[in-house]
């Protein structure tokens, strides 16, 4: 017997000898993962989590009337400040040459950012008023939800779209600071989410790829800081969200190292066949 279909042998089509199981392999392509570094990847998850828990805090404060547009407005460009020229000194530099940008660029459009947003701030304020504050929180939610579904936390999946997620995370702000008090609060609520949810991610690629243990103390002051805001609205709120961030940062790795040793994919000559010839001759 031979294992062709081209010759006619005394045997049915689907007969196999006993030699048809030698080239069965297990897991040929199985990735081994390591506890610490599944953790490690995990924290893009917290923090995003992490944002868009400080964004709803930060609304509910000014909605409260616990936080004024002036200290919100001072307290994040001081940090935006911070953390340019924290994402300069990372690399030293090497990023803003590749790119070809230069500071006064930067400038420019966050000046023209600013201005074209604060203009259009009484807009904002009134885009909404014929929408019932339960569907506006309604959307607001699905939105973030939207968010964290398709940000790109650095996995090479056909769900993940930067720029639908930030749009989504946009129209969210959009919606909540139109049930703000003044048009100056919408402006500063709407400009705080470009920065945590455009300019923030940026900083944390930057961070992850280059200072690693940066990152992890970033991360895990970032979550305390969102735990601690929380706290003061909510502790049943606090509880259920520390689980959720235990859960995907310490849980979710284990059960993905557990699940991995039940991994049983087999390969063989059944399988399709691949051809590994270059065949880029024949298309001359």
């Amino acid at each position: 017997w031979q294992k062709v279909l081209y010759e006619r042998q005394p045997f049915p089509d689907n007969y196999v000898d006993q030699r048809f199981l030698e080239e069965l392999q297990k897991n040929v392509h199985a990735r081994q993962y390591r506890y610490w570094a599944v953790v490690f990847q995990s924290g893009a998850v917290v923090q995003q989590l992490c944002s868009v828990c400080v964004f709803v805090l930060t609304w509910w404060y000014m909605d409260a009337g616990m936080l004024s547009p002036q200290g919100l407005f001072g307290a994040a460009l001081v940090s935006s400040l911070l953390g340019y020229v924290l994402f300069d000194a990372v690399d030293g530099g090497a990023g803003r040459c590749e790119s070809g940008r230069t500071r006064w660029a930067d400038l420019k459009s966050t000046l023209v950012f600013a201005a074209f947003t604060y203009g259009f701030s009484p807009v904002l304020k009134t885009l909404t008023e014929s929408i019932s504050t339960d569907t506006i929180y309604a959307m607001s939610a699905l939105m973030l939800l939207g968010h964290l579904i398709f940000f790109d936390y650095g996995a090479n999946a056909a769900i993940v779209s930067s720029t639908l997620s930030l749009n989504m995370a946009i129209f969210a702000s959009v919606c909540l600071a139109s049930r703000l008090p003044r048009a100056l609060h919408a402006f500063v609520m709407v400009t705080f989410a470009m920065q945590i949810f455009a300019l923030w991610p940026m900083l944390q690629k930057k961070l992850k790829a280059r200072t690693p243990r940066c990152y992890v103390g970033v991360t895990v002051l970032f979550a305390l800081a969102a735990l601690a805001g929380l706290a003061t609205v909510s502790s049943v709120g606090t509880v259920l969200f520390a689980s959720l961030l235990l859960t995907i940062s310490c849980l979710c790795p284990y059960c993905l190292i557990r699940l991995q040793l039940l991994k049983d994919n087999i390969h063989g000559p059944w399988d399709e066949a691949e051809i590994k010839e270059d065949l880029s001759r024949f298309l001359m």
